[in-house]
């Protein structure tokens, strides 16, 4: 059994490795060429998963071995990071944070709520979109989905419109920091919260320095766990709180968050020897790289444009709301 799994996720896995070798290639020839990176290895990755979709095709094939690597892979490589953080960096983010976070998030979901029914959005699909949107794109999709009922075409159409803004959002996001002049911290909270999975906040961030990734996954996990209160209230809502249709502790708290938060704990309590915390932001680098490769593989622009542009308009919409509610953190709490 472990052998035919082993064997259905070779050939996509090998397919990521090798577009991340290439994307790595290129960040080296563009040090040589023009004496800076202007497009990171990270970046390179995602766009060149994406054109291998969009003009080959994936093939069947391929498709469990892209999946691994763009979810097992990165969700460990998270796990990984966690090594990088101390419970010291937490306390410096104080409650103040915490409590705008919180706000942020039901904000933006009540907004962009508003703005899928403005423009014609059924109101499940309005309301997975807001989730999607304000919490962690896909996962908050998938949990919200059962608890509200929502029809499979709804499901469908919401994670398409993630899956590309997502991608769009690792790309430019690091443009505010260098039209701006934003310092590490002041980034890393502004793509802890704008971006919309935890592992794309890697992507955005890790070009940018070590600090905006520390501070941008904290942010991040922050907006993640408030994943079931939110959950809990649509529920109610809707008078299924305590139904069969509640989605279990995995997808309020996925794994690799408890991973972590544990891997947290080890280093805030010195138990990670100082020697191994080089190759364990090593591996986490390199893992994931292999998964930009393939969350870039996943996406097919076609496939995405043709998915419906009220979706993809309230969407746009609703993530200029949260980088404009960001920006109002930052400013509010003199983030520096």
């Amino acid at each position: 059994m472990l052998f035919q799994r082993t064997r259905s996720i070779m050939p996509g896995l090998v397919l990521a490795a090798l577009i991340a070798l290439l994307a790595a290639g290129l960040q080296v020839a563009e040090v040589q060429v023009f004496g800076r990176a202007w497009f990171e290895a990270l970046v390179l990755a995602i766009l060149l998963g994406v054109a291998f979709h969009t003009i080959f095709g994936l093939h069947d094939q391929l498709r469990p071995g892209v999946h691994f690597s763009s979810k097992l892979l990165l969700e460990a490589a998270i796990v990984l990071l966690g090594a990088s953080v101390s419970a010291a960096a937490i306390g410096k983010a104080g409650l103040p944070l915490v409590a705008a976070i919180a706000g942020v998030v039901f904000a933006a979901i009540a907004i962009s709520y508003g703005i899928g029914r403005v423009i014609g959005l059924p109101h499940k699909l309005a309301l997975l979109v807001a989730c999607g949107n304000s919490i962690c794109g896909n996962s908050a999709i998938v949990a919200a989905a059962p608890v509200i009922e929502a029809e499979s075409e709804h499901v469908t159409a919401s994670i398409a419109f993630t899956a590309a803004l997502g991608i769009l959002v690792v790309l430019f996001l690091p443009l505010f920091k260098l039209q701006l002049d934003m310092s590490e911290r002041q980034y890393g909270v502004l793509a802890g919260l704008t971006v919309y999975a935890v592992p794309q906040v890697l992507a955005a961030t890790a070009p940018v320095g070590l600090l905006s990734t520390q501070v941008g996954t904290l942010v991040k996990l922050i907006r993640v766990l408030l994943l079931g209160p939110v959950i809990l209230l649509l529920g109610l809502a809707g008078g299924k709180a305590a139904g069969a249709s509640r989605p279990g502790l995995s997808r309020l708290v996925p794994w690799f968050i408890i991973g972590f938060l544990a891997m947290m704990a080890l280093r805030s309590a010195n138990l990670i020897p100082a020697a191994a915390l080089p190759p364990i932001a090593a591996a986490s680098t390199l893992l994931t790289l292999v998964s930009m490769a393939a969350l870039g593989l996943m996406v097919d622009l076609r496939a995405v444009l043709a998915s419906g542009g009220r979706v993809l308009t309230a969407g746009v919409l609703s993530l200029a709301v949260l980088i404009g509610a960001s920006f109002l953190v930052l400013t509010g709490l003199h983030i520096q």
